[in-house]
């Protein structure tokens, strides 16, 4: 059956192929794990482990990751960053590139590094129902012979870090999106995770401490450290894995410098404290220090500013060691006074890319609000990303002519032509920061501002073209209130997702896509695309041809998942019971708080009754909160 698999497979390798990395991996769920040392939890990972073992592979190979969905609901696996070479379906994003994997089947995803150019620190996640939450997640490095910086350390380690939730993530989602919450407070993770690798495997806890069984091969948190030579030079691979938090990182005593961004080579640059957002990865090297009389702190430190309340039992800040000598005592130099912003627009990539006139520009106003439903959800240009129907690989694979039809991917989507050069003006209404992620491609940071709506040129100012070499990524950060403009040339045929990467907006609608040349993603697609991604759609029921909603005509959307939507007049019953939910919430706390304070007493039932007593009055007089006529 392997053989017979393999070969359409074989089709997307390169003639020049110099060898294949090849992974068996079985999603399963493993119990009763406990990396934090505080909650035993069901987790995400592969074959009876987690968490899932790093990758790590030369650029001289290709990759084949055999994935088998051994879990109870549809899976993919996202190799973050990469480009896929115009074989969009092989990418891994739920009803974007493929149907996903059904309970029991398998995916053999390949991704060619050897052909595509790339090189440096990516991850690989899961990318459908918010699996990643859950643990499947882990480094994916990719190593050259000629690189950069090979000469200037003499070992790296790879430094994972993200945040932690003890509930599952379909638990989490139903109260994130749900009428009990119209103001979108994201779930709060319940503590960070640090950890660290070297050569494929992970390190292991520090000799005398007492990890949980079912992760006592890995080291976490404190029990995590990475061992240091005197006078030798680190490069330590940075990435934050995590759904919601960013990460603020650095070490007592060391001095860092940054030397790679997404896997973009860049010029040194100085850092003290390196800020991560979601999804993110920098390299830094580190030399130690001559002397083993103190072992150092690590520290990563979640940003609590993106969450809407810090709990009171909530340890944002994790702690890990250098060590030099076991018999050394720790210097800890925390807290730190204040955290300042890594400003990747000044980094300079090591190769040269000057930025290109733009021929298309989009912009993409974000922002969050209560929707005529009652729930709260994340919108570009005032409509929510719903999934369509039909993966837009697959429609732009079977629409013939009609494939150039951007109606017909959905009204969230984009048609590029190829060699097209686009400028996205991403615009945040929103206070808090942002992750954004396009899939396919590095973009060009060509400008950034502040305030979007200001005259103040210092806080918005002007795009100026002509840049010489604009630094490039494949994630990027902005900030609230703040806009970015990305740059980027489509020259990778294929559907490919944009979208903010807390996992907790890309599910409540933060995301458009994009298809690059259609007719051409038709002609090279001939006899490339694997019949076991139209098996699996089949298997789940789901149409595999046609537009977003599986019709044959490039118009006909009936049927497609669309809205909620931002209120114009008025709220829907559900809206209005959210928030008559919220107002007697409040009203009962109110009521109590000035009960006691007079020296009163009185029950919560008559509490409740009074409240109850008041809105029956309103709805008697026709009304409710003003926001709606009672039908007779």
């Amino acid at each position: 059956m392997w053989c017979r698999r393999l070969l359409p497979l074989l089709a997307l390798l390169p003639p020049a192929l110099a060898g294949i990395q090849e992974i068996w991996w079985n999603v399963t769920y493993v119990p009763d794990a406990n990396p934090d040392g505080l909650f035993e939890r069901r987790v995400i990972g592969v074959n009876g482990t987690w968490p899932p073992p790093p990758i790590e592979v030369s650029t001289a190979d290709s990759l084949l990751v055999h994935v088998t969905n051994g879990i109870d609901k549809p899976a993919t696996l996202h190799h973050h960053g990469m480009y896929f070479n115009s074989t969009s379906w092989m990418d891994g994003a739920i009803a974007v590139s493929q149907c996903g994997i059904p309970p029991g089947q398998t995916f053999d995803y390949v991704v060619p590094i050897n052909s595509s150019g790339q090189v440096g620190t990516y991850w690989a996640h899961g990318h459908a129902n918010g699996i990643y939450v859950d643990g499947l997640r882990t480094p994916l490095l990719l190593h050259s012979p000629n690189e950069t910086y090979a000469g200037y350390y003499d070992a790296e380690f790879t430094v994972v870090m993200g945040d932690w939730y003890h509930e599952e993530h379909p638990v989490l989602l139903s109260s994130f999106l749900g009428i009990a919450n119209p103001g979108g407070a994201e779930p709060v993770p319940n503590s960070a995770l640090v950890y660290f690798s070297q050569n494929g495997s992970y390190l292991a806890p520090i000799s005398g401490s007492n990890p949980s069984p079912v992760t006592s091969a890995v080291g976490f948190n404190e029990n995590a450290t990475l061992p240091f030579e005197p006078g030798k030079t680190y490069r330590l691979r940075i990435i934050n894995v995590g759904a919601l938090a960013g990460f603020f990182f650095w070490i007592d005593g060391h001095e860092m410098r940054i030397i790679e961004a997404d896997g973009t080579d860049t010029q040194e640059q100085s850092v003290d404290i390196l800020g991560v957002s979601v999804a993110q990865r920098y390299s830094v090297l580190v030399t130690a220090r001559n002397d083993t009389s103190s072992n150092w702190a690590i520290h990563a430190n979640m940003d609590t500013t993106m969450f809407d309340k810090v709990p009171s039992n909530l340890n944002p800040n994790v702690t890990s060691t250098i060590t030099y000598s076991a018999s050394s005592n720790l210097t800890n130099l925390s807290p730190v006074s204040s955290y300042p912003t890594t400003n990747d627009s000044a980094l300079i990539p090591v190769v040269v890319e000057p930025a290109v006139s733009p021929t298309n520009t989009f912009e993409l106003e974000f922002g969050f609000d209560t929707m005529n439903d009652g729930t709260n959800h994340g919108f570009f240009n005032d409509l929510v990303y719903n999934p369509p129907l039909v993966p837009a690989i697959m429609s732009a694979l079977s629409l013939g002519e009609n494939a150039t039809s951007q109606e017909a991917y959905g009204p969230y989507s984009f048609v590029l032509n190829y060699g097209d050069v686009v400028d996205l003006v991403v615009k945040n209404t929103d206070t808090g920061q942002h992750p954004f992620h396009l899939h396919g491609y590095k973009v060009q940071i060509v400008n950034r501002a502040l305030n979007f709506t200001s005259d103040d040129p210092s806080l918005n100012p002007p795009l100026v073209e002509g840049q010489a070499n604009p630094m490039r990524r494949d994630t990027v950060t902005v900030a609230g209130g703040g806009s970015i403009t990305l740059r980027f040339i489509a020259d990778n045929p294929g559907a490919w997702l944009f979208h903010c990467h807390v996992e907790w907006h890309l599910e409540s609608g933060l995301a458009v896509q994009f298809i690059t040349a259609p007719l051409l993603i038709q002609e090279q697609a001939q006899g490339r695309v694997p019949s076991f991604m139209y098996d699996h759609c089949a298997a789940l029921g789901t149409p595999s041809s046609g537009n977003a909603a599986g019709h044959a005509s490039p118009t006909d959307l009936s049927g497609l998942p669309l809205g909620p939507w931002l209120q114009k007049l008025g709220w829907l019953t559900k809206g209005i019971l959210a928030m008559t939910g919220c107002v007697l919430t409040a009203f009962i706390g109110i009521v109590t708080v000035l009960w006691y304070a007079t020296g009163g007493s009185i029950t919560e039932e008559e509490m409740e009754e009074e409240v109850r007593q008041r809105i029956e009055e309103k709805e008697r007089r026709g009304k409710l909160w003003g926001l709606f006529k009672k039908k007779t």
